[in-house]
């Protein structure tokens, strides 16, 4: 599998430098990251530049927050 660099936008202010900026296989379309007991969610930004394939990162951006089940 073919793996990406993807860029999380938005969301919280105190989300982690090595969270935001992160590999993912190429084709997903959602992220969620584990942030102070809850889970932060983002989905793939469309692309910005026409053709297959983009010179930079995915773009992620932020959709909500969910609380970890008990």
């Amino acid at each position: 599998m073919l793996e990406i660099q993807a860029v999380l936008e938005g969301g919280p202010a105190d989300l982690p430098t090595e969270l935001r900026n992160q590999f993912v296989t190429d084709g997903t379309d959602k992220i969620k990251v584990n942030h102070y007991g809850g889970h932060e969610h983002f989905e793939r930004a469309p692309a910005m530049l026409p053709g297959p394939v983009s010179a930079g990162p995915a773009v992620y951006r932020w959709t909500m927050r969910t609380k970890v089940a008990e």
